[in-house]
Order: C-alpha cells, then sequence, then structure tokens
C-alpha cells in the first residue's frame, strides 16, 4: 500500500512539474514610457509556460511560432497583465482552423481543457461552411474576433450575440494569410482591432488581470509579431 501511495505521489508531482514547464520565449513587452520617450525603446521577452498541451505541440520557425493545434488545451505567458495593449498576428492553415488568445485568464483548465477569461475568437472563414446549423451556416461575423467571457468570466458584449460580442463587419482573411488583431484591454474594458480597423468589444468584464493564453484547439495556426505594451 504504501509503495502505491509513493508511486501515485511520484506521478502528480512529475505531472505538476511538466505542466509547469518553460517553453521558449516568444514576442515581446515594450515598456509605455519606451514608448512615450521615443527613442532607444527598451523591449523584454515574453517567456510561455506549459499548461495542458505537450511540448511538441508547439514549434518556434524563425520569427514564426506554430501550433499544430493537439492535444486541445493552452500556454501562458510567464507574467499576468492587467491594463495593456497587445498586437498579435496569425493566420489558419487548414479551412475552418479553430484558435484563439485569452486575456485575463488563471491559466487553470477547465473541463473542456481551455481555461477561464476573455477569449478573442481567431476561426477560419471556412468554419462557418463546415458547422451549419440546421442547414443554415452561422453569420460570418462570427468567425472573426468575437469576443467572450470562458469559465464563469461575465461580459457586457458591444455587439451582442448572446453572451457574446460579434464583430460589426468582416475584415478577416482566409487560410494561408496573415490577419492582424490590436487588442486593447483597460480595466474591464476590451476593445479589437482586426487588420487595422476596430470593429468589436466589451465591457465590464468580472475578471481584469491576469494571464495571456495562446490556444490549440485542434488545427494548425501560425503566429508571429506579438507586442504588448503595457499601460499605465
Amino acid at each position: 500500500m504504501k509503495v502505491q501511495v509513493v508511486l501515485v505521489l511520484i506521478f502528480l508531482s512529475l505531472a505538476v512539474a511538466n505542466a509547469q514547464e518553460n517553453l521558449f520565449s516568444f514576442g515581446e513587452v515594450v515598456s509605455w514610457q519606451h514608448v512615450v520617450d521615443g527613442e532607444n525603446t527598451r523591449t523584454d521577452s515574453i517567456e510561455w509556460i506549459q499548461v495542458n498541451t505537450l511540448s511538441d505541440t508547439w514549434k518556434k520557425n524563425g520569427t514564426e511560432l506554430i501550433c499544430f493545434g493537439q492535444p486541445i488545451g493552452v500556454i501562458r505567458s510567464a507574467k499576468k497583465y492587467r491594463n495593456f495593449m497587445m498586437h498579435i498576428e496569425w493566420k489558419h492553415m487548414e479551412a475552418g482552423g479553430n484558435s484563439g488568445t485569452f486575456v485575463w485568464s488563471d491559466a487553470e483548465p477547465g473541463s473542456n481543457r481551455l481555461p477561464n477569461g476573455v477569449e478573442v475568437q481567431m476561426l477560419e472563414l471556412d468554419w462557418v461552411k463546415l458547422n451549419k446549423r440546421d442547414g443554415k451556416e452561422p453569420p460570418i461575423a462570427y468567425v472573426h474576433g468575437e469576443l467572450f467571457g470562458v469559465g464563469g468570466v461575465t461580459v457586457i458584449p458591444d455587439n451582442p450575440r448572446g453572451e457574446r460580442s460579434k464583430s460589426l463587419e468582416n475584415r478577416c482573411k482566409g487560410k494561408g494569410e496573415w490577419n492582424v488583431y490590436d487588442v486593447v484591454c483597460i480595466d474591464g474594458t476590451i476593445k479589437l482591432s482586426v487588420n487595422g480597423k476596430f470593429v468589436n468589444g466589451i465591457s465590464k468584464a468580472s475578471k481584469t488581470e491576469g494571464y495571456i493564453c495562446l490556444e490549440s484547439e485542434g488545427a494548425e495556426i501560425h503566429f508571429r509579431n506579438l507586442k504588448i505594451i503595457e499601460l499605465p
């Protein structure tokens, strides 16, 4: 019996250690003061921590970070953020691909392997064609930049689709093409710009500080040019 208990404890300790593995640096944090000052802007790299995917779920290829989509789960930033601006570029490599980024997250997976926080949706345009409901395609605004609370986090949507906020117009590009998200997160309010235009937002989020997560959700997606500007 004692041997079994020891083996269980060893297994659990290894699982916890693996879950907190420091994976790699990707992206950079830019100091707000240095942005204001203009010259010699100082940057720090963003370290990413394993939560519940695998080390080979992710691969750095030059300036790009590739996520292969399996298993479903997330990695998180080493640091928590409250008020910040985030620039991130992404492209799906499969029709109907699914992914996203979480902000203000505890990075603790729930029963569906994804954590709480506010999700910034990244669905490839063909998702609506491949996921018809009662023979009808969901609105195209659903796939590009929908914002919603996850894991008990509540928000007030700017453009309601139930409890979620949908984008005012479709500005996303299809598989193999880069999309640009600029996300402004301040005191429970989030505004999202897609490819150069603000088209969505939420307010009064019940959670206003936490980790940033990148999501693996079944499809290959590439990320690049991740920058975070912390705000005073």
